[in-house]
């Protein structure tokens, strides 16, 4: 479960911009938040939306996550020297050569962690743990490097145990400690390694959602039986769904349409399967069924039914989804009828979380998102994008929220120039 992310000199970030999926006060749509699980402590959101004009820092936003999640999965074990780009704020001579920081705030397994670092083009600066059993939390580790003495200076609290001092002197300038130490079998770090690993899914660029979970959940005796009322949900027109599978020699690594053929990997990666997927529509005559075969249903249909299988995934291992410019590849409906999934208790009962940066405003609907929902993203003049949440301008419980951010109410509109 994501608490906080903050970012800063990073991208087109300077300053330090917090986002935050702690709910507030408001009494309204209780079904969008969870409780934590933790003592004393706020519910979170199952969803955020961020919106903004374009070049305003969403996809940086997004970006800043998939890199502290590479660098946590990579540092430790990439064969170069060089295992990361610093990528500061270039537009102030002062933050071209300072470190980049992230700090990231979550729950795993019952206990709440900040986890942050700090690099520049040569090393990690700064990076630390603090744990949080109890209301008061307690450094795990911590590891500064002194520009002085030009050495890095450690300390390890008393409740982290194991081969500390292997871990430390295992750890290179320019790789993280967590990883390093995860990598060497701490039990310790083990949770914190595996959250950003196996709970923290970023969708950006050229990365997409596991595509080969929809064939290998159709796999299973009962996967039908969970895929069928999703994609009935979804308005597809969808009734039901036929598979012929064949058996192929060759090792495909990703799934792909071809002629209505789709390729599915066996679990092992040593076999495949063509699978020939066709879906009945009811017809204008109550009487009959039409089928249609996979290449035969538009665009947007393909797209979900290829993700759908990823979708119940992430909600079924209660994972954090950050989606970058959702509408690229859901049609507007869907994106609502996704939302609404995580809304949803029966259908997210693990409290999966989904953020993403979108420039639908019909999502900016009352009934859909709770006021501390909506987030917005916008640059100043000297080109540093910052990122606040719409109750800095204590919206009205009925407030139309579209027609307001369509005015400008709530900034974070593109400027268009005079013709």
């Amino acid at each position: 479960m994501l608490i906080e992310f903050a970012v800063s000199n990073y991208r087109s970030f300077r300053d330090r911009q917090t986002f935050s999926m702690v709910a507030s006060k408001f009494g309204e749509h209780e079904k969008n938040t969870f409780e934590s699980g933790l003592r004393s402590f706020p519910p979170l959101l199952r969803s955020s939306a961020i919106y903004g004009p374009n070049a305003a820092g969403k996809t940086n936003l997004v970006r800043s996550l998939q890199y502290v999640k590479h660098m946590v999965m990579q540092s430790a074990t990439t064969t170069l020297a060089v295992p990361y780009r610093h990528v500061p704020f270039k537009f102030s001579s002062h933050t071209r050569s300072a470190p980049s920081e992230f700090v990231t705030t979550f729950i795993q397994e019952g206990t709440r962690y900040e986890y942050g670092f700090a690099l520049d083009a040569e090393r990690i600066c700064k990076e630390w743990l603090i744990e949080y059993k109890h209301a008061k939390g307690r450094d795990i580790f911590l590891r500064e490097y002194d520009q002085k003495a030009s050495e890095f200076k450690w300390k390890f609290s008393s409740f982290f145990k194991g081969q500390r001092t292997l871990w430390r002197d295992s750890t290179r300038p320019n790789a993280l400690f967590l990883s390093t130490a995860a990598n060497l079998n701490s039990e310790q770090l083990l949770p914190v390694f595996k959250w950003f690993q196996s709970k923290l899914q970023v969708i950006v660029g050229q990365i997409s959602l596991n595509q080969t979970l929809t064939l290998k959940l159709l796999r299973e005796p009962k996967g039908k039986e969970q895929l069928l009322p999703f994609l009935r949900e979804a308005d597809l027109g969808i009734a039901d769904i036929q598979i012929d599978r064949q058996n192929l020699s060759s090792e495909p690594v990703f799934v792909k349409a071809a002629g209505g053929v789709m390729i599915d990997p066996s679990p092992d990666g040593q076999s495949a399967d063509a699978v020939k997927v066709r879906f009945t529509h009811h017809s204008d005559d109550p009487s009959e069924q039409a089928q249609l075969d996979f290449d035969e249903e538009s665009s947007g249909t393909q797209e979900f039914f290829k993700s759908a299988g990823a979708w119940l995934n992430v909600m079924a291992n209660g994972e954090v989804v950050v989606v970058d410019e959702i509408d690229r590849s859901l049609h507007p409906l869907l994106a609502r009828f996704l939302v609404e999934k995580f809304h949803s208790n029966e259908a997210n009962p693990h409290n999966a979380q989904l953020i993403f940066n979108t420039h639908n405003t019909s999502l900016l609907d009352r009934e859909i998102f709770r006021r501390d929902q909506i987030w917005f993203a916008e640059k100043d003049k000297n080109g540093a994008s910052k990122i606040y949440p719409l109750t800095d301008f204590s919206p009205r419980n009925d407030e139309a929220l579209e027609k307001g951010y369509l005015r400008g109410r709530y900034g974070a509109l593109p400027v268009l120039g005079e013709r």
